[in-house]
């Protein structure tokens, strides 16, 4: 049930909505817990018990750590065991159902080299939002072990918080200390209703007016072999697709964002304009900011962060971005994702950095976005020789010059005005253009100040229009980061 399907948009989300709003107010988080699961179970209808089993365990995990004194040697000790074994049982649930195809897969391929039989287990299923609804779990236990919360003593609120809908499936990360004052007791206004349906109007826009035009040609142009892909159809197809993840991401956080605005949520943000970056350090303050700072905070700082020796820092990094690779996928491509980005980190903060800062802002800019463009290929191609593939084509180094393809067979003219929005908007323009409205309500509020109102609501009612028409006539409408 995505958020872009006329299912969500005009059966689930009104129904949630009103059974919320007229229920009493001890009645409200039941609901959403509820709401949350049914959610849930639209989609995985098995798999909503490995949930139900992550809320228990953690829950009983949560209480016992949370009893225990950090001041007492012994009892210190009990809560450093309790919090091992609740982190451990929740990787083991994340990496039986994400890895176990994968590492079955490379230990045959190991077991064919020394002529040993295969290793044969039937296919597991990979639950929807699985990564995410477990990082949750994670960042619940150790805020609770760091005495940065209390513990949840209640299992309905506590599962509310690990499967609460709008960030269930994709985002963005949510830890536990953010939300918990806002899961007991939260503020309702029409103000804050409004704008989380601008924000969710926003979202959906960006989702089913860029992202999925794009999507769609970076699909077919990377559907073709390789002999058929040459260099500026490359380009085409790997430039569509940073827009697509990017437009496709954002858009669900901005959904997710203003979702829980309407039920009185304040949600942290997720992305910010990533692509205007000068560094690779400041693509990763700007992208995924919940898995960033979730990684920085939960692994980098513990193994010491940058206040150790410079080795100690790279291995580190390297660490870091291994795992967050890995989270991404059981994929090698997802690894040398992780890779290429740890290795530009450790570059630039041995040396690289102090070359760049010196460097034109422009030089900056096309650095960072050809590192992570380059990046992206990995990211998107289904296995390592089409990566290798892929890039042979985007660097003219392919031997076959005879292409059938050309980049105007495959841009539409939707995919075409996708592109130049996606360019445009990747920037912060629409901020630009609030902080001049700004600046011209305040030097004359009684005429100004209704006009933005008005242009502001039809500039809604526009997106909301034309978002609406693509869900109803689209056929096409994945989002990328339901299946990690």
């Amino acid at each position: 049930m995505v958020f872009s399907s006329p299912i969500f948009l005009f059966g689930f989300l009104p129904v949630i909505l009103a059974l919320y709003y007229f229920s009493p107010w001890k009645m409200k988080n039941a609901i959403l817990f509820a709401g949350s699961l049914f959610f849930y179970a639209w989609g995985e209808a098995f798999y909503v018990l490995v949930m139900i089993v992550s809320i228990f365990s953690n829950h009983a995990f949560g209480i016992r750590i949370g009893r225990l004194s950090s001041d007492l040697i012994t009892e210190h000790r009990k809560r450093k065991l309790l919090l091992a074994f609740g982190i451990t049982v929740n990787l083991l649930l994340l990496g039986w159902f994400k890895y176990a195809n994968f590492l079955v897969e490379n230990i045959n391929i190991a077991f064919n080299w020394i002529d040993i039989s295969p290793v044969i287990i039937k296919e597991i299923h990979l639950p929807l939002g699985i990564s995410f609804f477990t990082f949750q779990a994670i960042s619940y236990l150790v805020d609770v072990y760091r005495n940065e919360t209390p513990a949840q003593a209640s299992r309905y609120k506590l599962g509310m918080y690990i499967s609460l809908f709008p960030q269930l499936i994709a985002g963005p990360i949510i830890r536990y200390h953010d939300v918990a004052g806002q899961i007991t007791k939260r503020t309702h206004s029409i103000e804050l209703f409004s704008s989380g349906v601008q924000r969710f109007i926003f979202g959906l826009s960006k989702k089913m007016l860029i992202a999925n035009p794009l999507g769609a040609v970076a699909d077919d142009v990377f559907a073709l072999s390789a002999s058929d892909l040459s260099s500026p159809l490359a380009w085409l197809g790997i430039t569509c697709y940073a827009l697509q993840i990017y437009f496709d991401f954002s858009g669900y956080s901005d959904m997710a964002i203003g979702l829980g605005r309407m039920f009185g949520f304040r949600f942290l943000e997720n992305f910010n304009y990533p692509y205007i970056s000068q560094s690779i350090q400041e693509f990763w303050r700007r992208w995924h900011i919940s898995l960033s700072t979730w990684f920085r905070d939960y692994v980098y700082f513990p193994l010491g962060g940058n206040r150790i020796s410079p080795m100690r820092t790279y291995q580190n990094l390297i660490i870091v971005f291994l795992l967050c690779g890995f989270w991404h996928g059981a994929s090698w491509n997802f690894l040398v994702w992780g890779m290429i980005h740890g290795t530009f980190l450790i570059l630039e903060k041995a040396w690289l950095a102090q070359y760049i800062s010196r460097s034109w802002r422009f030089l900056r800019h096309l650095y960072t976005l050809f590192i992570v463009t380059i990046a992206w290929v990995f990211f998107r191609a289904d296995t390592l020789p089409d990566s290798i593939d892929y890039l042979t084509a985007l660097f003219g180094l392919s031997s076959n010059t005879a292409h059938v393809y050309t980049v105007s067979y495959m841009m539409t003219n939707e995919a075409a005005i996708a592109l130049l929005f996606g360019i445009l908007f990747s920037a912060p323009v629409y901020q630009y253009i609030k902080r001049v409205l700004s600046v011209s309500t305040q030097n004359n509020p009684s005429i100004v100040s209704p006009l933005v109102m008005l242009v502001k609501a039809a500039s809604v009612s526009v997106l909301l229009s034309l978002s609406l028409s693509s869900v109803a006539i689209s056929t096409y409408n994945p989002f990328i980061y339901f299946r990690f």
